[in-house]
């Protein structure tokens, strides 16, 4: 029997970083999910007001940053009867594994969802052993 469960608001959470930004404005931690298949690692993250034009994506002595700018002037005179999270930018970064092929790293964005492919390397990958 299934249970009947209140859907509960997520506050964004802001990105606390050591390092300052040179762009003005908030920076939030976006939502992300991270699975495992046999031939990669897929990470979905959730950035929502980002065109694909202000995505950044570097790659950099083993860490993936990601860095998502909003374009503000979308919402001035924005006037919204209801809002669920505030509207910033978004930052995030991963240390790869020596598992994950960096020259085949590919990403594609789709309606404020962006989804990076880290394809493993053949090594890692699993395989059956055959017995002879």
């Amino acid at each position: 029997m299934t249970e009947n469960k209140t859907l509960e608001v997520q506050q964004k959470k802001e990105l606390q970083e050591k390092e300052e930004k040179t762009i003005p404005g908030r920076f939030y931690v976006p939502y992300t999910d991270i699975y495992e298949t046999e031939q990669a690692l897929v990470v979905v993250m959730e950035i929502p007001g980002v065109d694909k034009k202000d995505i950044d994506i570097k790659l950099e002595k083993n860490e993936i940053s990601i860095e998502g700018r909003v374009d503000f002037n979308k919402y001035e005179n924005f006037k919204p009867t209801y809002t669920e999270y505030n509207v910033g930018h978004f930052s995030r970064s991963f240390r790869l594994s020596s598992e994950i092929d960096q020259s085949a790293i590919d990403a594609n964005v789709a309606d404020g969802v962006l989804t990076l492919n880290l394809p493993k390397v053949p090594e890692a990958a699993p395989r059956a052993i055959q017995i002879n």
